[in-house]
């Protein structure tokens, strides 16, 4: 551990890891140190794919393809995912369907599905490499204060019982949704309660997926069906099930049986019989947003800046857009010599993906209430919405191309 860097990262998760990815291949040739400062101990031994029935995982947008090509880790990661070639929404009970194709858009995948532990594993291993002694992994550690210190940050860190104290230009807070160190630092949150709960698990159905994405809206909230790796010749799907918090005990509660009943009942029976299910896991949903996400040598990246309803699973892209159009600011403050924690670009990229954010977030807020509203007339409004989405290829073009992410450009991050 040095005492002086360029650029701390509090958080190695997956935004964390990701940013520090983003910015080596210019981190060379620029002169970049960059310290990522992670709570959790590192995976131990060589990278391998080591299969869970139960594992968490994530949907990337197409576009969000081309941002790991960048970073040079895209072949690693493909050994371990699910293509999306097709999704289906629809409104339970209702005539309303729309699907997108991906051969019909004329790209290999609306998405991929990776699991979480896997995607972390290939950004840990690509900061491992020889090519990467530009960033320094402290791990476990845990940041205990950030302060300003004139041109520069102070950042504590405590790590086995030692405290030590860091420099840098500019402090990057990835470390989640729940973080004291934030609160600490006064930065507040404006939080919209959905009154719901999302209960989360894999789910095997009789038959294969052929790669087919699900968005389910039922009178009770949203269902979401992700196409997941068959293991050990059992077909797996993720499954995003949203309840309302009185619901929510009593299906947590049911055995195996009940529950896949309950959700034979509620989901219906395109994707087949369901058969088995995992461990199920439930949080509250809520939508929430930093009010401040940058100051002078700071920047809040991730879900420390923004939580979302899961609904179309944009989320995690969001933020990996965030990563990459961060990296590519700082890369071009590097190159003319501009401070990276100068407030006037931190705020100019703030600008840059405020509007990304209030449309993504507008997006799944509004697509959430409509389909939750249980009025006749909104029903009928939203369901013809849906089919002539479905009978209107250009109309279709565009809502995939958003969902896709291809509607942003590429970054340019050497």
């Amino acid at each position: 551990m040095k005492q002086n860097y360029d650029i701390v990262v509090i958080g190695g998760g997956m935004v964390g890891a990701s940013l520090a990815c983003a910015l080596l291949p210019a981190s060379q040739a620029l002169g970049l140190s960059i310290a990522v400062i992670e709570a959790q101990p590192l995976p131990q031994g060589e990278l391998t794919y080591q299969p869970s029935y139960d594992a968490r995982a994530t949907a990337l947008a197409y576009g969000s393809r081309s941002l790991y090509e960048s970073m040079g880790i895209w072949p690693q990661l493909s050994e371990h995912l699910t293509a999306i070639e097709q999704i289906h929404v629809s409104d339970r009970g209702h005539f309303g369907v729309t699907r997108l194709n991906a051969a019909q858009e004329k790209v290999p995948a609306l998405g991929y599905v990776v699991e979480n532990h896997w995607l972390g594993r290939v950004l840990l291993d690509r900061l491992k490499q020889d090519d990467a002694a530009a960033v320094d992994f402290i791990c476990p550690a845990e940041v205990t204060a950030v302060e300003y210190a004139a041109d520069q940050m102070a950042v504590e860190v405590n790590q086995a019982g030692e405290s030590r104290q860091l420099h840098c230009q500019l402090v990057v807070m990835a470390d989640g949704g729940r973080s004291e160190l934030r609160e600490r630092m006064g930065i507040n949150y404006s939080r919209t309660t959905y009154e719901q709960h999302a209960i989360v698990a894999n789910v095997s159905p009789d038959r294969a997926h052929q790669a087919v994405a699900y968005e389910r809206f039922t009178d009770a909230g949203p269902m979401a069906l992700l196409p997941l790796e068959t293991q050990q010749g059992e077909y797996r799907c993720g499954l995003v099930w949203t309840l309302p918090n009185d619901q929510v005990d009593e299906v947590m509660a049911l055995d195996d049986a009940a529950f896949l009943a309950r959700l034979q009942d509620r989901f219906g029976y395109r994707a087949g019989n369901f058969i088995k299910v995992g461990e199920r896991f439930s949080y509250p949903l809520q939508l929430v947003v930093a009010e401040e996400q940058v100051r002078q040598g700071l920047v809040v990246l991730g879900n420390a800046a923004h939580a979302l309803h899961p609904i179309a699973g944009q989320g995690y892209n969001l933020a990996l857009r965030g990563v990459t159009a961060l990296a590519e600011k700082l890369i071009q403050a590097r190159k003319s010599g501009t401070h990276l924690g100068d407030l006037a670009l931190l705020q100019s990229f703030y600008e840059q993906q405020r509007s990304d954010q209030q449309r993504t977030i507008g997006f799944s807020d509004r697509t959430m209430k409509l389909f939750s509203n249980p009025s006749p007339l909104l029903a009928l409004g939203r369901n013809a919405g849906l089919q002539l989405l479905d009978i209107c290829p250009p109309a279709r073009t565009l809502f995939a191309r958003s969902a896709m992410g291809l509607d942003t450009p590429a970054p340019e991050l050497k």
